[in-house]
């Protein structure tokens, strides 16, 4: 390439002003990189919220032990009208507190995947992966008659392979962007401000059901009441994504 200096002033200031609009754009993919939306399997990416501009959020809620939390957290939400959640339930869970599931499906809420084992799955081998998932997924079919298409994966690991291989198996990934750090118990008036003073149109908030979590119990209450008050609607995963601008991010 060689470059031709012209004394017309109007044609150099066009020429300056091309290449920073070309040095901005590339900028601009620089700084976005890791929030591009690939719908392919080829290249999935995790989801973490939706870009929409309606007053939604949804609830999710994870659980892979103990038995004092999930049911009076689920007394809440039914009590409360709150059916529009989604629960992650660990396949080992499940398999031994099959009565909480069926009730959980019973009520309408949203059930996905939690894996199997507790364990990051980007420390292992595809194959690993493939038989973590699938054996959870069969284990929550046989509860409730439903093949589950949401997961999240254990302790929130993953990296592409992981991606890939749910994709493959008909998965989607699903993080959070609000986290409620319930399970580092840092008391229920803290639980309800993380929730409360980050929540926003389009959030997928993390809370557990699980009994490291027990706090979660007296937060919840304030935790709905509050987002209602701000306007918002509480609604599951999969009906936030529908008709939205997923956002994305690849790890």
């Amino acid at each position: 390439m060689r470059f031709v200096w012209v004394l017309n002033g109007k044609v150099i200031l066009k020429y300056i002003s091309f290449v920073m609009l070309f040095l901005f754009a590339v900028g601009v993919l620089y700084v976005e990189r890791n929030y591009i939306s690939v719908l392919s399997t080829e290249n999935p990416a995790a989801i973490y919220k939706v870009n929409t501009d309606k007053k939604v959020v949804a609830l999710t809620f994870d659980i892979s032990w103990g038995r004092q939390a999930p049911e009076p957290i689920i007394d809440i939400l039914e009590e409360k009208n709150v059916r529009n959640v989604t629960f992650f339930i660990s396949g080992p869970w499940a398999r031994d507190n099959p009565d909480i599931v069926r009730r959980i499906d019973k009520l309408g809420m949203e059930i996905g995947s939690h894996g199997w084992k507790h364990v990051n799955y980007s420390e292992h081998k595809d194959e690993f992966v493939i038989e973590q998932i699938l054996t959870a997924h069969e284990t929550l079919l046989e509860i409730t008659g439903k093949e589950p298409n949401l997961i999240r994966t254990p302790n929130g690991d993953f990296n592409k392979r992981t991606l890939k291989v749910a994709a493959e198996l008909g998965y989607s990934v699903i993080q959070w962007d609000t986290d409620s750090k319930d399970w580092m118990r840092p008391g229920p008036d803290k639980i309800v401000d993380n929730v409360l003073s980050k929540a926003f149109p389009g959030d997928i908030i993390l809370l557990h059901a699980s009994d490291s979590a027990l706090q979660t119990i007296d937060a919840l209450p304030r935790i709905i009441d509050g987002l209602r008050e701000m306007g918002y609607e509480i609604v599951s995963v999969t009906q936030l994504i529908e008709n939205a601008n997923i956002k994305k991010k690849i790890e």
